[in-house]
């Protein structure tokens, strides 16, 4: 099984790099560019069959390790 991990600012935390990145865009010219916000994105390889576990597991991970839960929001997909 496959897990897709999303980790993002929370809305209320400003995102330095993502306003840079916006900055950058529009310099560039693409002036329909809104609000950018920087993110992460980690794909792990779970094994076993059962979902349930897997997404206890996962929110587990990500809640004490994978994200920073004062600060960013996480989501995550399973696959297969």
């Amino acid at each position: 099984m496959k897990a897709k991990i999303y980790v993002t600012p929370k809305k209320a935390v400003l995102d330095p790099q993502g306003k840079a990145v916006a900055n950058a865009l529009h310099s560039l010219g693409y002036s329909a560019v809104g609000d950018v916000r920087i993110g992460k994105f980690m794909e792990i390889e779970l094994a076993g069959a059962d979902q349930a576990a897997a997404k206890k597991q996962l929110d587990e991970m990500c809640h004490r390790i994978l994200s920073n839960p004062v600060i960013e929001d996480y989501r995550f997909e399973l696959e297969g």
